[in-house]
């Protein structure tokens, strides 16, 4: 029940869940990408982004000097989906 806990605090915050959004539109982003489209601030975005990998809902993966993040699975997509109907 913890990993469920932890998801389900992820989730509970709006930029949490359009980062969630747009991954799930775009498939794998870099960090600049998500940063320039909801313009917030580098330090800002890190903790929300740690906060999703580490509730294992993002993959990362580095390239260079780049940081891609995406979604581990597709189930929290969907999940997201079928609440936006409610």
């Amino acid at each position: 029940m913890e990993k469920e806990l932890k998801i389900f605090k992820a989730l509970a915050h709006p930029l949490r869940m359009d980062i969630i959004n747009l991954l799930s539109e775009s498939g794998e982003l870099c960090v600049c990408v998500i940063q320039e489209k909801f313009k917030v601030s580098q330090s800002n975005l890190s903790q929300h982004l740690k906060i999703l990998k580490d509730a294992t809902i993002l993959n990362s993966r580095k390239d260079g000097g780049w940081v891609y993040y995406s979604l581990k699975n597709k189930i929290i997509s969907d999940i997201l989906k079928q609440l936006k109907k409610y």
